[in-house]
């Protein structure tokens, strides 16, 4: 298992370059479909692959979490994805992925682990409605292998929050509105939930917001905005105020729509914050390195609407007509 992961720290100087590496993985074979699909995590967020330790069952846990497992003496969650798949498989889950993101830790079983592929963000794809209706949103991405084989992209934001109890009423309640009903933000996530959670930041923030499932969405939106600014004759910053950028997403990544926002003078003055589950501080300095204005880590709406308030005021308001 050492060996699959070594040298994981290296791999950090593929963000900025379009292109990550997957962690391959197998949870069985699907009754639905009689085939045994391969799924796929990105290397950033795993911190070790292990074979699964004793776990001790725990009162009141949600549904898929088997229990707690002790690692090196901090106690762990360790969620089935088998069965929060709803891949009805019985073949053993032998086999842990620890995984870390948002500020937590969190083992996954599943039943094997293949190998880890290195690709561009380019060639993974906004899956089709039908598997996504079929998977129940918990697949963001595919890609296809040379031998045939369909990668599905798990999103292990939904994961987390699914089965951490997240209480939307408590962690929105102190968001309030602020004065900027001119403001427009443009948001780019490829997770349902995290779109979901940034949309209902802004919608207590009483700012506008135009929202892409991708950083190729992202640009093609921009690209309309510039061209409706300048048949107005006004800068593109008074159409749009702010872009919030995910680091994570099918065809283009955030990094990659960051370099894109602050090489074009069209889109000057206006700041790019970006919204990660990767919250490593490397992730943090290479946002920094394309001209990311700030960074604040997902499942924090309050530092979120901290942020964009920042930089909202910082925004040069609208001129009156």
């Amino acid at each position: 298992m050492s060996d699959l992961m070594k040298n994981i720290d290296a791999r950090t100087k593929l963000a900025g370059t379009n292109k990550l590496e997957l962690l391959l993985f197998s949870l069985g074979t699907d009754s639905r479909t009689g085939r045994k699909e391969t799924f796929g995590i990105n290397v950033f967020k795993v911190r070790e692959v292990m074979r699964t330790p004793p776990i001790t069952a725990a009162p009141e846990m949600p549904d898929a979490v088997m229990g707690m497992v002790s690692l090196r003496g901090v106690l762990v969650p360790v969620v089935d994805l088998s069965h929060y798949a709803h891949v009805d498989s019985d073949q053993p889950r032998e086999i842990m992925i620890v995984t870390e993101y948002n500020g937590h830790t969190q083992g996954f079983l599943v039943e094997a682990v293949d190998t880890i592929l290195r690709l561009d963000w380019a060639q993974m794809k906004v899956p089709p409605e039908m598997l996504t209706a079929r998977m129940g949103g918990l697949v963001t991405a595919i890609t296809e292998l040379p031998d045939g084989r369909l990668v599905m992209l798990l999103d292990v934001e939904r994961v987390l929050s699914e089965t951490s109890h997240f209480d939307d009423d408590i962690i929105f309640k102190e968001i309030k509105p602020i004065d900027r009903s001119d403001a427009t933000v443009l948001f780019a996530d490829d997770s349902s939930v995290a779109r979901k959670q940034v949309q209902m930041t802004l919608e207590r923030m009483g700012v506008n917001f135009v929202a892409a499932i991708n950083g190729r969405q992202a640009w093609e939106e921009l690209q309309k905005l510039a061209r409706y600014a300048e048949s107005q004759g006004r800068p593109v910053r008074e159409v749009v105020s702010l872009v919030l950028t995910d680091i994570e997403m099918p065809e283009t990544d955030g990094y990659m729509l960051t370099k894109q926002i602050k090489s074009d003078p069209r889109f000057a003055g206006i700041p790019v914050l970006m919204h990660s589950s990767l919250s490593g501080m490397s992730n943090q300095q290479l946002g920094k390195s394309v001209g990311v204005d700030e960074y604040v880590s997902k499942f924090e709406p309050q530092q979120l609407a901290a942020s964009i308030t920042r930089l909202l005021t910082q925004t040069p308001v609208r001129a009156a007509a």
